[in-house]
């Protein structure tokens, strides 16, 4: 059927041109609000009727008339009403809501996506600093990520998966300096540990058991590997630059598990320290100096964020010495760019709001062509996990928060996927334990994932070769609740489409659910597998579309589609 949508909003775009030029550019369907008004909609005659100066109703009718004169309307249209002041309902005829089976059949796992653009696109996300295990707001960001990497995928975008770490500051020491006092046989609560929460200087440790393990493996004089980097420990507990070097190793291993629990694989990580080994934070101070576009006051160097509708001018570097920790984050962003990333899309908690002006108004002002708004940002709220009717707040490995491990442990990576993308990002949620191990239709996940389930045992039940049914006789498929489903599968590739756009891969969870229902209401409505050969194969087609949907849709959202259950 999308083949029909286009084939009829081609024959809509060129009859309102004839009307009035320029306006076929701004063709569009709607959905009726009511169903039983028919499968489109139009309001081109209300949006016409003030340049034309005509009467809506009365334009409505001549375009109608026009419409209805069109080749692919006379192909694809059962009947075209006028309601109210001139919108246009229009019924589709049952072979154009059965192309749709033929169009998911042949196309496949290409249902739904587009034709490569040629551009590349970076998204960001997770960026953890390598100082602790990855906890559940870090999952929520992985699960956000990997759905938009997917989403900008099906609309022919070629994507990057990248991780950016802080390897370099005061988390890095306070990491090497928690890890030295464990080594060295001190422990959280003894004098030289600080953990007065009215004291600012108790956030200098970390209190976590994987501290201690970090000191236990550094001690035995362990080799630890991860993703990017390789490194033994010498066992020395007053070397702390040895410490510090095996204990970002250790947690980009830790950190490594918990994605590979999770999944997820990044095209590439990226380290902060690189950005001031090869001279980029320099350079790109440098640049915004000779661009005029800084100042220095009180021995500190200012941006001028103002001049780019920041509230307020930002210190670059300190009095003090050391830049503030916008200022790598623009030149970054400034090597995304000159790596051809059109498009950049960061994904980060809440709390990153205020740099959102900041790194835009240094790109800005670096003068360096890139575009007022680069790159895009989806910032989501942290996550409560409630287990037993409680909220869990509290993780032995971390010390003060649940983590993405222990979330995968208690659930399944399936779960914790759909379940944090059930909801837009910037919408607080409480992930429950008890209902993401449900096997009921109170569980979302479990619920769409029983629909393909569903359907594979049809069709293993059936035991014909599946190829058969791309070009099996439709006709049968004139039911009422045969249609439901076949609009079901029409609107998919609309949905991907506005979710990609709107940064909502929370929209693909909802239209998933909205398909097994709709599924499900189908199987109780009409027997499959009968006798009737012709009316067999054509069910057996329509579900074996729902069953293809289903599986493209999991897997925009990173969710395996079991074909049993």
């Amino acid at each position: 059927m999308p083949l029909v949508k286009q084939e009829l909003l081609a024959a809509l775009a060129g009859t309102l041109e004839s009307f009035s030029p320029g306006a076929g550019g701004k063709a569009a369907f709607e959905s009726p609000k009511v169903a039983a008004h028919g499968d489109l909609a139009c309001t081109a005659a209300m949006q016409l009727a003030k340049p034309l100066k005509a009467n809506p109703r009365q334009l409505g009718e001549r375009i109608k008339a026009a419409l209805e004169a069109a080749p692919a309307f006379q192909r694809w249209v059962d009947a075209i009403n006028i309601a109210g002041p001139g919108f246009l309902n229009i019924r589709l005829k049952a072979a154009a809501k059965q192309q749709v089976v033929r169009e998911v059949l042949e196309q496949k796992a290409r249902y739904g996506s587009l034709p490569d653009r040629g551009e590349k696109m970076m998204v960001e996300f997770v960026s953890a600093n390598p100082t602790g295990p990855l906890h559940v707001g870090h999952g929520r960001q992985a699960a956000l990520g990997d759905a938009l990497c997917n989403l900008f995928a099906t609309q022919g975008w070629r994507v990057h998966r990248e991780f950016y770490y802080n390897d370099a500051g005061v988390q890095i020491e306070t990491l090497a300096k928690s890890a030295q006092l464990r080594a060295q046989g001190f422990k959280p609560g003894d004098a030289c540990w600080p953990d007065d929460p009215e004291n600012p200087e108790s956030k200098s440790f970390y209190n976590g058991e994987y501290i201690q393990d970090i000191a236990d493996a550094f001690l035995a004089g362990q080799t630890v590997k991860a993703g990017d980097r390789e490194f033994t420990a010498n066992g020395d507990a007053g070397d702390r630059d040895n410490i510090r070097q095996f204990a970002v190793a250790c947690l980009r291993n830790e950190q490594d598990k918990d994605l590979q629990a999770f999944g997820l694989k990044f095209d590439e990580y990226y380290l902060e320290s690189s950005l001031y080994a090869s001279g980029r934070v320099e350079a790109a101070v440098q640049r915004l100096i000779a661009n005029g576009k800084t100042f220095e006051q009180d021995g500190a160097l200012w941006l001028r964020t103002t001049s780019y509708g920041d509230d307020k001018d930002r210190v670059m570097r300190k009095s003090g010495g050391g830049y503030t920790y916008f200022v790598p984050d623009v030149a970054y962003h400034i090597t995304k760019w000159e790596r051809g990333y059109a498009r950049a899309i960061n994904i980060q908690g809440t709390d990153h709001h205020g740099t959102i002006a900041r790194v835009r108004a240094g790109l800005q002002a670096a003068d360096a062509g890139i575009p007022a708004g680069y790159p895009d940002y989806v910032l989501h709220t942290m996550v409560r996990v409630v287990r037993g009717g409680q909220e869990v707040k509290i993780s032995k490995r971390a010390g003060s928060y649940v983590t993405l491990r222990d979330l995968i442990e208690w659930t399944s990576a399936d779960a914790v996927r759909f379940f944090l993308l059930s909801r837009k990002p910037d919408t607080e949620y409480t992930f429950d334990v008890d209902l993401a191990v449900q096997k009921n239709n109170d569980n979302p996940v479990y619920y769409v994932q029983y629909a393909h389930a569903r359907i594979c045992s049809v069709l293993a039940g059936w035991g014909g070769d599946a190829a058969r049914l791309g070009g099996v006789d439709l006709t049968p498929l004139g039911t009422p609740a045969a249609q439901a489903l076949m609009l079901q599968l029409a609107k998919y590739p609309d949905v991907l489409a506005a979710a990609a756009q709107d940064f909502a891969p929370h929209d693909v969870t909802f239209y998933l659910r909205d398909l097994a229902a709709s599924y499900h209401s189908y199987y109780d409505a009409e027997r499959i597998l009968v006798d009737d050969e012709p009316v067999k194969l054509a069910r057996l087609a329509l579900v074996a579309a729902a069953a293809q949907v289903l599986h493209n849709g999991l897997q925009v959202l990173g969710v395996s589609a079991p074909a049993r259950m």
